[in-house]
């Protein structure tokens, strides 16, 4: 059984981590930050799934360069 929040959350980020969001989503054009949290946490659980798996989640660039999702 997965673990779910029965209502919204505040998270305090450090200064570090607000001002990536902050960048990602101006570049991204968007003032949805939570969306964004949840896209990012997406990507980390698809990563932590593979893992789980024996597997690896990678990125690959049109020109074949490949980069594994790392913990």
């Amino acid at each position: 059984m997965e673990p779910r929040a029965s209502e919204p959350i505040q998270v305090t980020l450090n200064a570090t981590a607000a001002h990536l969001l902050a960048r990602l989503a101006a570049e991204l054009g968007t003032e949805d930050v939570s969306g964004l949290v949840v896209r990012a946490l997406g990507l980390l659980e698809m990563a932590q799934r593979a893992r789980l798996r024996g597997e690896k989640l990678v990125f690959r660039s049109h020109s074949g360069h490949e980069s594994e999702v790392a913990f």
